[in-house]
């Protein structure tokens, strides 16, 4: 047999299989469309209700990937609670919240919707991080150690690694030169700074910030807002803001969402929200928070 043939039969049992190699590249590529398309974060008729109380009711919400949402309302409208339930430390009663395109609290099976191991909460969660209002640092750790505990332990980095992953977000958030402090050493905002590195150590695809200023002295407010305002313009981070500083949140959001009794009254663009609400319970609680200011 001529060497002709021989190749010309090698090329043609080549060919089925360079042929099955772009359809499964064609397939990721779909795929991968499509899980960028969809919602990073989606509530889906998700209800939360503490014994006769209902704190969510049936709640829809959808947050593009690396959207910045601010959530405003008066307390107890379930603003906190959303936050609280997508860093699973609130149980729902009724919906499900959809993270990166999977269950958060539930699991695919047999093509029904089961409650989830702690194996899987432990791994979407990883993908969330948390920042808030009374900052939760570990007292008998430093800044460092405070950033370096959770790599550690739950993404199972060495501490060589950690221990630069951390240096490299105290500096990003202008504390390189206090990372050997205590919190009892720091102020306020610096405290509130640490937790930002904190929860960025773990390398999250959500951001979740719970009026992070608020406990704060007036003064201390702006280093913090600060560190945000970079966040946003330097990295792809999808954020979602509980806040009442409302003139932050109209420089800093995609979207404001006005939550009320449990739903969202209103949302939209933040120039339409907050400049000029349609909604007359949203036009009584920005009127009311202008007075106060």
């Amino acid at each position: 047999m001529s060497e002709f043939v021989l190749r010309f039969e090698d090329d043609l049992t080549k060919r089925p299989r360079a042929s099955a190699r772009r359809d499964e590249l064609d397939l990721d590529i779909r795929r991968s469309e499509k899980v960028m398309n969809e919602p990073i974060v989606r509530f889906e008729n998700v209800t939360k209700r503490y014994g006769a109380l209902t704190v969510l009711d049936e709640l829809n919400l959808e947050i593009a990937r690396n959207e910045k949402v601010s959530i405003i309302g008066p307390s107890g409208s379930g603003k906190t609670t959303v936050l609280r339930m997508l860093m699973t430390l609130e149980h729902i009663n009724g919906g499900v919240i959809w993270v990166d395109g999977e269950p958060l609290t539930h699991t695919q099976k047999n093509g029904q919707i089961v409650p989830a191991s702690e194996r899987h909460l432990r791994r979407v969660r990883a993908k969330i991080g948390m920042v808030f209002q009374h900052f939760n640092l570990f007292p008998h750790m430093t800044a460092l150690q405070n950033c370096m505990e959770a790599p550690i332990s739950v993404l199972g980095l060495s501490k060589k690694e950690a221990e630069a992953r951390a240096a490299e977000l105290l500096d990003l958030v202008g504390l390189g030169d206090k990372k050997n402090h205590f919190p009892i050493q720091l102020s306020g905002g610096q405290k509130q700074r640490v937790a930002i590195a904190r929860a960025l150590a773990m390398r999250p695809k959500v951001m979740l910030f719970d009026e992070v200023t608020s406990a704060l002295d007036p003064e201390l407010v702006g280093e913090v807002l600060n560190v945000i305002r970079k966040l946003s313009a330097e990295h792809d981070l999808t954020m979602l803001m509980v806040t009442h500083q409302m003139g932050f949140a109209k420089e800093f959001s995609d979207r404001v969402c006005f939550f009320s009794g449990g739903k969202i009254v209103e949302q939209g663009p933040p120039s339409q929200l907050l400049g000029n609400p349609q909604n007359e319970r949203t036009q009584q609680f920005l009127n009311a928070v202008l007075e106060t200011r």
